[in-house]
């Protein structure tokens, strides 16, 4: 179970495959994973900037001079950098089960708002609020999205138990 955040090491992935598309600056990236992300996440320049840095540093990316642009900091993947990337390609498909449960959390946490007696939120006109209506708003977007991206929408009736044990995934 995730304490809290998206999983360790997501930005600086994304930043490595999109520096291997074409050479970026740092704006560049951050409109580009709030593009990934449907407008939901944006990464601060705080994130993204010393990751460039760092890949600068360690070679995995370098900064490159453009006469059209002076004022901005482009940078290029290097070889050394679509090792990293390879490298970092293996290690982000192994955390399947932490975005699970961040997104997961998020929505449980949700609907114990709107549902748990412990909580009690008003509605405030012209916002989003805790309830029945909005929480099936959400769980039909998460569908749409699905279907858009893979197809017809099919429930899997299984347990959370049930569906780990017939994947075969630990704990």
């Amino acid at each position: 179970m995730r304490k809290s955040g998206p999983p360790k090491g997501v930005i600086s992935y994304l930043v490595l495959e999109l520096l291997e598309e074409k050479p970026r600056y740092g704006y560049e990236i951050l409109k580009e994973i709030t593009e990934i992300s449907g407008g939901h996440w944006e990464p601060s320049y705080g994130s993204v900037y010393p990751i460039l840095y760092k890949f600068e540093e360690e070679g995995w990316a370098e900064r490159l001079d453009r006469e059209d642009e002076p004022d901005r900091k482009y940078f290029e993947l290097t070889d050394a950098g679509r090792e990293k990337l390879a490298g970092k390609r293996t290690e982000i498909a192994t955390t399947g089960r932490e975005f699970a449960d961040v997104i997961l959390g998020f929505y449980h946490v949700y609907v114990a708002l709107a549902t748990d007696e412990r909580f009690s939120l008003p509605a405030v006109e012209s916002e989003w609020r805790f309830d029945e209506t909005f929480s099936a708003w959400i769980a039909e977007q998460v569908i749409r999205h699905y279907e858009r991206d893979f197809g017809e929408f099919e429930r899997i009736e299984a347990t959370p138990e049930e569906f780990a044990e017939r994947f075969g995934l630990g704990e």
